[in-house]
């Protein structure tokens, strides 16, 4: 059943995630509150671990997603299985329209109303995209728990606004680390996060 589950939940975040793998994000939000297989928290940890290894983020997230909720359940053999499930999930809907519209290819090429519900779909996606950049922000420089509190110092996560400024620095501001490729920024990040327990 949890298989089950699994393939359909990615099933339907691959049919809506118009946009490539960062659109997946806000239905990762939802899967995460719907299910409890990960928190929010570990949303900004698949992000950060899926941008820096190679692949599509998307893939790489449910991967990941699967191989964790399978393996709670039954161990090795048990997660295997689950990041297969939930990565199947999640490219099948591609598969089925790019089959689709291959078949059709040429009645499609200058069909109006498919040129026209694509170009619908650019501020959407646009919008989708936006929205997890926005979320990847706010949860890694913002504790959004404390602000029931009230909102103080606390509210800020101060790793993550100092991370944020050296890396602003070095890629923008200082002549010898400017041109250096994106990569060793990402690793550094990530030196960094293992260090100060980020």
């Amino acid at each position: 059943m949890l298989y089950l589950r699994l393939f359909w939940e990615f099933f339907k975040t691959g049919l809506f995630a118009v946009g490539g793998g960062m659109a997946t994000i806000p239905f990762l939000y939802n899967m995460a509150d719907a299910t409890g297989w990960f928190t929010r928290n570990d949303i900004a940890n698949m992000i950060a671990v899926g941008e820096s290894t190679p692949g599509p983020i998307g893939v790489n997230m449910a991967t990941y997603v699967g191989y964790v909720t399978g393996g709670s359940v039954g161990g090795v053999p048990a997660a295997v299985l689950g990041a297969a499930v939930a990565t199947l999930g999640l490219v099948t809907p591609s598969i089925i329209i790019i089959l689709i519209i291959a078949s059709f290819l040429k009645s499609f090429r200058n069909n109006r109303y498919v040129e026209n519900a694509f170009y619908g779909l650019r501020p959407a996606s646009t919008g989708l995209i936006a929205a997890a950049g926005l979320s990847v922000v706010v949860s890694n420089l913002f504790f959004a728990e404390t602000l029931d509190q009230g909102f103080s110092l606390a509210f800020f996560n101060w790793k993550g606004w100092i991370l944020a400024a050296v890396l602003w620095t070095l890629t923008n501001k200082v002549k010898q680390t400017k041109g250096l490729h994106p990569i060793l920024f990402i690793l550094a990040s990530a030196v960094a996060g293992v260090v100060f327990s980020m």
